[in-house]
């Protein structure tokens, strides 16, 4: 018994000291902190589709990108999306599910 608690107590000590340092040994002194996510959001009245016209993703759900193609403004989920659209925006509209 005194082999295990003694066993647990070594590696205790090791999992405590060794989480302060980095991979090459050096002692880690900055604080983590967490970034802000730098990513735009818009609000959904401000486009006029109900789905992202590339995958399919109700807007409901987050617009990360927009774009102008006639009269309307259309949001996409991501900038990926948003690139695919523009590629041949006249058949991809209908998918869009335009607001009336």
């Amino acid at each position: 018994m005194k082999k295990i608690i003694g066993l647990c107590l070594v590696m205790s000590v090791l999992f405590l000291t060794s989480c302060g340092y980095s991979k090459n040994g050096e002692k880690n002194t900055q604080p983590k902190v967490m970034e802000a996510s730098t990513e735009k959001t818009y609000p959904v009245s401000l486009v006029n589709n109900k789905k992202d016209p590339t995958c399919g993703m109700p807007v409901t759900a987050g617009i990360s990108d927009t774009a102008h193609y006639e009269k309307y403004v259309i949001g996409f989920c991501a900038s990926g999306c948003k690139e695919e659209f523009l590629k041949n925006p006249k058949a991809n509209i209908a998918a869009a599910e335009l607001k009336k």
